[in-house]
């Protein structure tokens, strides 16, 4: 487990950490997102009010995307305290209470993790919304505007993960924190963006690019040129069921492995990270026994400002720094 950090502030160290829980006086599962910036709830349970509860009649909507579904959700924003940790407790932190959602299944909400510019325009009567980080930062209750994310491998059967605020936390590393500035070029620039190029075996896929760390997104997804060549490399076919790649057996003992570079560092993914976990089949529309790839196409070509996403499938192979 190698480390990828953007470099946004100077001390990353202050060990502020604890497995994640987000508590809106009632408990609530949330997803953290990178990719976005608004914190909501309601999606599949009724969000409680109590005395700190402030109404502002403001309404909010957010549009997302996993690379499987398109989704969207809407309603009215609260100020409200929201509890991370017996020792990190926001006052009046901007939460959406969601009226109205598509496509997030059992998750009741969202704990938008990214910059603050992507808040703008999502609530009406209000330019930028400040994030969870932002209230931490600013609250006292973190020295450092930093966060670091651990996901253990879904092919292992852990399903437990970790967010770090304030800091990153050592013993889920091994080897020194590799850092990346955060690019300029838009639209990444608007994310936690970086410049990378990609390398499948030998062969240069993707060169001079732009991607964004995005946990809220489930696959990676490359520019539409990048994943022909990808495609091509691989022999894999193009599954209609699950709409993956799907290899056979023989051309994954032939898979090579996939290389990211992000600023000074290469980030490998091997073979068998570049499947998804054959337990998790059911869960795409896939068969028992079939072998999907986790890359697939952005639907643009390279050079747009937006080549690459790295989703959670890549950053189980990394703990993410921001």
């Amino acid at each position: 487990m190698h480390g990828v950090g953007g470099s946004r502030q100077g001390d990353r160290r202050e060990q502020c950490h604890g497995r994640f829980r987000e508590l809106f006086h009632t408990s609530s599962t949330s997803t953290l997102s990178t990719g976005s910036s608004n914190t909501w709830i309601g999606a599949n349970k009724s969000y409680s009010k109590t005395t700190a509860s402030q109404n502002t009649g403001n309404e909010f909507v957010v549009s997302y995307g996993d690379g499987f579904n398109q989704s969207y959700v809407a309603g009215i924003e609260y100020l409200d305290t929201i509890t991370l940790t017996s020792d990190l407790v926001i006052e009046q932190q901007s939460i959406g209470v969601a009226s109205v959602s598509t496509g997030m299944d059992s998750m009741d909400g969202i704990l938008g993790l990214g910059p603050v510019d992507l808040t703008w325009g999502t609530v009406r009567n209000t330019e930028e919304v400040p994030t969870v980080m932002d209230n931490l930062y600013t609250q006292g209750m973190i020295s450092s505007e930093v966060f670091g994310v651990f996901f253990s491998p879904a092919n292992t059967g852990d399903t437990s993960g970790e967010l770090t605020f304030g800091g990153y936390d050592q013993s889920k590393i091994t080897g020194d924190v590799g850092y990346a500035h955060l690019t300029s070029t838009s639209p990444a620039a608007g994310f936690w963006g970086v410049d990378e190029s990609i390398d499948y075996g030998k062969t240069k896929i993707l060169n001079d690019a732009t991607g964004i760390i995005d946990t809220g997104t489930t696959l990676i997804l490359i520019a539409s040129d990048a994943f022909d060549s990808y495609k091509s490399g691989t022999g894999a076919t193009l599954d209609n069921s699950t709409g993956l790649l799907k290899i056979s057996s023989d051309q994954y003992n032939q898979l090579s492995s996939l290389f990211f570079t992000i600023g000074e560092e290469s980030y490998e993914l091997t073979p068998n990270a570049q499947i998804w976990p054959r337990s998790l089949n059911s869960a795409i529309n896939g068969t028992t026994d079939g072998i999907y790839l986790i890359v697939s196409d952005i639907g643009t070509q390279s050079g747009s400002g937006l080549d690459v996403i790295n989703g959670y499938c890549f950053l189980y192979a990394a703990l993410l720094l921001c």
